[in-house]
Parts: C-alpha cells; sequence; structure tokens
C-alpha cells in the first residue's frame, strides 16, 4: 500500500487503523492482546489495537530503553449526531457537529462520504462494523446572488451552513447496512481522491496529509527498522479533541509500555531507566511558507517544502534545546535534511501529543513533522519528496542506540 492509497482509504481513524493492521501483519507483525503476558523475540515485531481507532506496533532490540515515535489517527471533519434526520423543503439533511478545528468553508460544494463504524447486536453480542458509504453526500454553499458579499467574507455556522444533504431517505444507518444497528460514531468525511501536482510532480495533495503522512510514515518505518533499543511507534485517536480518551495518549502508551516491561523482567527501576534514558518524537505536521501570504510566517525562521523535515519549536511543543540536538545529530549523521520551524510571534500555535506524552512519561520529546499548506483543509498540500525524508528520519531515529541524559546522550 502507497500513501495515496492510504491516504485514499484512511477515512475516520478506524479505517486508519484498519490500514495500518493490514500493513503491520503482511510485515509478519504479530497481533498481541494488552493485559497478557507476552513472549517477545528480539527483533520480531508486534502491535496491539484499542477501541479499534488506535494502534501500537514495537519491536524489542537488545538495549532496554525507548524510542518512541508518536502521531494520530484522527482528522478534522464533521461527525453525525445520532440517527435522527432533518426534513427540509424536498429532501433529509444529516445533524453534524465539528470534529476538531477544520477549515469548514473547505467542505462546501465537493464529495463527501459517510464513515465510520456501526455497533450492531448479534445475538446479544455488540460488535463493530467498519463502514463508509456507497454513495457521495454533499454541502451545498450559498449562491453569490443569495450571497452577495460572501467573497469580501464569509461566516460560516455549523448548525446552519455546514449540514450535509442525504436526499431522499428515511433511515441512515439502512443505507449503510442491512443488520440491527444500536449506536455508532459516523463522520462525514472528503471522498476526494489524493493526488499530485506541480509541473515536476513536487506536491502530495490530499484530505487528512494531517496527520496521515505521519502515521504512514511511521508505520512504514518500523516495519524495515532493525532497532538496538526497543522501538515504538504508537498512532493514537482523539488528538484533535484534545488525546483525552483510553485510546487517546497517553494512557494507551504507558499501558503498552509496563505490558512490555513485564514481559521482559524489567522491575519499576528498569521501567523508568527504559524511559529516562530513551526519547519520544511527535509527528505532527507544521506550516510551510505561503506563497500567497509570505506574512504569516516568522521574519527569519522559515520553512518550504521539499526542503526536509521541520523540527518544531514553541512553548506549545515539546521541544527543547536538549532533544532538538539529538535529534539532529541524528539526522546529520544520515545526511537527512531538516528545519527549524518558528511560529510568528504574534499568530497562534497549535498544540500536538509531544506536551501530552512529555508530561505522563517524563521523556525527552521533540516534535517533528511535514511542512504543509492548507492544514485542517478538506484538501492540504505538502511536498512528495518530504514525505520520504520523513520515513528515512523515522527509520533511522528508530534505530539509533539513543542512551543517555542531561549529563550526555550517545546516539551511535
Amino acid at each position: 500500500m502507497n500513501i495515496q492509497q492510504f491516504l485514499n482509504t484512511s477515512y475516520t481513524a478506524y479505517h486508519t487503523t484498519e490500514n495500518v493492521c493490514k500493513i503491520l501483519l503482511s510485515q509478519g507483525f504479530e497481533q498481541l492482546e494488552v493485559g497478557k503476558n507476552w513472549d517477545l523475540q528480539q527483533g520480531k515485531g508486534y502491535f496491539v489495537t484499542r477501541n479499534g481507532s488506535s494502534v501500537i506496533a514495537f519491536k524489542v532490540g537488545t538495549n532496554r530503553i525507548f524510542n518512541i515515535v508518536e502521531s494520530h489517527t484522527d482528522s478534522p471533519c464533521f461527525k453525525i449526531k445520532g440517527d435522527k434526520l432533518l426534513a427540509t423543503e424536498g429532501a433529509k439533511k444529516l445533524n453534524t457537529e465539528k470534529y476538531g478545528g477544520s477549515l469548514m468553508y473547505t467542505f462546501l460544494d465537493r464529495p463527501l462520504k459517510i464513515a465510520g463504524r456501526l455497533l450492531v447486536n448479534n445475538d446479544g453480542v455488540v460488535s463493530p462494523l467498519l463502514v463508509d458509504s456507497s454513495y457521495n453526500v454533499v454541502i451545498p454553499s450559498v449562491a453569490v446572488h443569495q450571497n452577495p458579499s460572501a467573497n469580501d467574507g464569509l461566516s460560516l455556522n455549523p448548525q446552519v451552513d455546514m449540514l450535509p444533504l442525504l436526499g431522499q431517505c428515511d433511515d441512515l444507518y439502512a443505507t449503510l447496512c442491512d443488520q440491527k444497528v444500536v449506536d455508532a460514531d459516523l463522520f462525514v468525511v472528503p471522498a476526494d481522491q489524493s493526488f499530485v501536482a506541480g509541473v515536476n510532480g513536487e506536491y502530495l495533495c490530499s484530505a487528512r496529509l494531517d496527520n496521515l503522512t505521519s502515521v504512514y510514515t511511521s508505520v512504514t518505518a518500523i516495519a524495515n527498522a532493525s532497532p538496538s533499543n526497543i522501538a515504538v511507534v504508537a498512532c493514537l485517536d482523539n488528538e484533535e479533541t484534545g488525546s483525552g480518551t483510553r485510546q487517546g495518549a497517553p494512557s494507551f502508551i504507558e499501558q503498552v509500555l509496563q505490558n512490555i516491561a513485564a514481559s521482559l523482567s524489567m522491575d519499576q527501576l528498569g521501567l523508568l531507566y527504559a524511559k529516562e534514558n530513551g526519547m519520544v518524537l511527535s509527528v505532527d505536521n507544521g506550516h510551510a511558507v505561503h506563497p500567497n501570504h509570505p506574512e504569516k510566517s516568522d521574519v527569519a525562521m522559515r520553512t518550504y517544502m521539499n526542503k526536509g523535515i521541520i523540527i518544531k519549536h514553541h512553548t506549545n511543543y515539546s521541544t527543547d534545546g536538549l532533544s532538538s540536538a539529538v535529534l539532529k545529530t541524528i539526522l546529520t549523521d544520515n545526511n537527512i535534511a531538516f528545519q527549524d520551524l518558528y511560529n510568528k510571534s504574534d499568530m497562534r500555535c497549535g498544540s500536538t501529543l509531544g506536551l501530552v506524552t512529555s508530561r505522563q512519561l517524563g521523556m525527552k520529546t521533540v516534535d517533528i513533522g511535514l511542512p504543509q499548506l492548507a492544514m485542517h483543509s478538506a484538501c492540504e498540500t505538502c511536498g512528495l519528496s518530504d514525505v520520504d525524508s520523513m520515513q528515512q528520519c523515522i527509520t533511522a531515529f528508530l534505530q539509533a542506540p539513543i542512551c543517555g541524559n542531561e549529563g550526555g546522550i550517545a546516539t551511535k
């Protein structure tokens, strides 16, 4: 599965997790269950899932130290509120709410799908059923004749302007399956296929680049990595809404690390040592200089597409001079291009998994990502060559025999 196939079919966190599991199984990884004792073999790949929307993969090297890479499986979209349809003149509408901070106007007048999971009752057993609609839905904009000031400034109300048109329908669930549905987690997501743009094919354009490029490069990196330490790749749900769930960070990572430690006969001090001397990469995309709006970027520290990965610096990020220096050493030793991203001081900065997990795990952490445009749009843009650079970066990090703390950190 290449990056475009992955983007085209990973409509929701549930679909992303299914695709990640397919990749891992095809590479010989073994699925385990949290809470059981694992018979772990050096160099073999393993993975666990939670809620069908998060997955953590790992390989055990000779050193009892954790190298962790984290990214998130969810993306901004619209969540369907129950199964009650809204009547309008001539058709029915879906009742939706924002999921994450989407750039709402980009969802107008484009093909959208209903996707997610249904919870069905099979003889008293509630089971998840992954679905994506065979049909498209659409959110029509108001014509410029009826909204003549639209091009001067557009204000959208999610309860009024962003309700998808479903059509002639009385039972939403019946359009998705023929089983008895008890409840559901359904979303309205972009249905467009990813595409390559630019005269030399230098740009990758798609929904969900933030953060599925990070998920894809992380998973393909660990599949090919031969780590010296314990390499862990965590792909977690609900980052866009605060990571406060059991399938989000940091609870799932912490429990898996404890399970790994117990299965390797590591005591509590051993687990603490493994975290204290290891490191975390928080992988989530950042902003490239926008060709039409260069004034939105910092006056001096500017990052560009197809110029390498970015190391992200801000009080909202986990990066400090120490963690940045360790990663830069690894990247330089492996001839991997990188750039430093600093936010313009009068612009709002987003947040990532980095601060959440560094606080919980107590580990050195650095935030990195791909430089991209149109973040949280229904169609985002990044540099195609940067995807390869990110996979090389994560592979090099997972294979680095990192060991040490403030007194000195070995990287090779």
